[in-house]
């Protein structure tokens, strides 16, 4: 744990527990470590729902730690087994579902059970779906989310190491059935492999790759937002401004770029293709990824594409709520309450005095009464709030209070 913090006085830490033997030495020893410190442990049980019996499942994972004193909370996701891409869906819900809950919990730090064997697995699963560098990178370490630093801590550790903490305490792990699956992927990687206990020299070899590559992309991330940080401007209200002869035209500018498209565009799972950022780049202006790139003196603009923010999909005004991939609610929000974008028309109407260009003020996220559309007496859709204007006054702006806070894309 040393190399990830610090972690000052006292740390809350929350972790991952599947119940299988690597999720729950990573139990045994974050607990203690904790304690040591004046600090505690939450260990989070996700219940996924896909299976028969993972309620009870979950529930006899949750008393097991109980009774050796640990804190722990089921955490039921009530996923369908039908539909494609289950694991990816599984996977994704979960990391969701264990980042709020430790948000929730007031713990900062967000443990997972991962290992040197699944970082084998994670290169070979890349490489062969054809990932680039970046990719091949494997997990990380440590990864920024938006509720939760989450770390790896036992990334380096064989399996068969934390295999011998379970049996040591006489516990006996859970062995989901998928694991052995040969339907998925990364089953049949770890077959290949033909090494459970992850000491062999494939799976050293494979982990010190992916520790190569890591140091690389550490290396290409500290060139981006070192370029970003020369070249561009990023507003609260969700939009850049860019200078084209600080940002370049080099292969770190092409990343700079994407990274802003990203941001901007409704942090879409996947970077646009770099080709087309190359373009873009040339041309000084134009759409791409969910952006809009004009043309503003020497310099240049990047907005939202009013098009897709008005397509973005209206969310509850709850406490932590995303809206389009970019804002978050930081407020305490109200029940009845929905985000969506603000609007051509309302922008108009209310923003007259603002100095945000037309395009940004549209694409600002609103507040409006859950339900059908209503009207105001100028056939305006009725507003609550809008928080980037302050309207209507500070106090109903400061409840639904908005942080422009993109995600970063897919966690790893």
């Amino acid at each position: 744990m040393a190399p990830l913090g610090p972690f000052g006085p006292a740390p809350r830490l929350a972790c991952g527990v599947s119940g299988g033997p690597h999720s729950l030495a990573l139990a045994l020893l974050a607990d203690p470590w904790a304690r040591a410190r004046g600090g505690s442990l939450l260990a989070l049980v996700a219940d996924h729902g896909l299976r028969a019996g993972s309620a009870a499942e979950a529930d006899a994972v949750a008393s097991m730690l109980a009774a050796r004193g640990i804190a722990t909370r089921v955490l039921r996701l009530g996923l369908r087994p039908e539909g494609a891409a289950v694991q990816a869906r599984a996977r994704d819900a979960r990391l969701a579902a264990l980042s709020g809950a430790a948000a929730a919990a007031g713990a900062p730090w967000l443990l997972l059970g991962h290992h040197r064997a699944d970082q084998a697995e994670t290169l070979l699963h890349r490489a062969a779906s054809g990932s680039g560098p970046a990719g091949l990178a494997g997990m990380a370490v440590a990864r920024a989310l938006a509720t939760a630093l989450l770390l790896r801590p036992l990334l380096a550790v064989p399996p068969v190491r934390l295999e011998a903490v379970v049996a040591g305490t006489g516990l006996a792990p859970v062995r989901d059935p998928s694991n052995e699956d040969i339907r998925f992927a990364r089953v049949r990687l770890r077959q290949a492999l033909g090494d459970p206990p992850g000491t062999g020299p494939e799976v050293a070899a494979l982990a010190a790759a992916a520790g190569a590559f890591t140091r690389r992309r550490a290396r290409r991330e500290v060139a981006i937002a070192g370029r970003l940080a020369a070249a561009a401007v990023l507003h609260p209200g969700g939009w850049a401004e860019i200078d084209p002869a600080s940002l370049g035209s080099d292969a770190v500018a092409e990343a700079a770029m994407s990274t802003l498209l990203r941001a901007i565009g409704g942090a879409r799972a996947f970077a646009p293709a770099p080709g087309r950022v190359a373009a873009l780049l040339r041309e000084g202006k134009g759409t791409l990824g969910g952006a809009w790139l004009r043309q503003a003196g020497v310099g240049w603009r990047l907005f939202r594409e009013p098009a897709g923010a008005a397509r973005a999909d209206r969310v509850p005004a709850l406490p932590g709520a995303v809206w389009d991939g970019r804002f978050r609610l930081v407020g305490p929000g109200q029940a009845g309450f929905e985000i969506g974008a603000l609007g051509a028309a309302d922008a108009a109407r209310i923003g007259a005095g603002s100095r945000l260009p037309a395009t940004a003020l549209a694409a600002l996220p609103a507040i409006r009464r859950a339900g059908p559309a209503e009207s105001g007496p100028e056939g305006h859709s009725a507003l609550a709030a809008v928080p980037g204007l302050l309207y209507p006054d500070a106090q109903s702006a400061a409840r639904f209070a908005m942080l422009f806070a993109p995600a970063s894309g897919p966690v790893t």
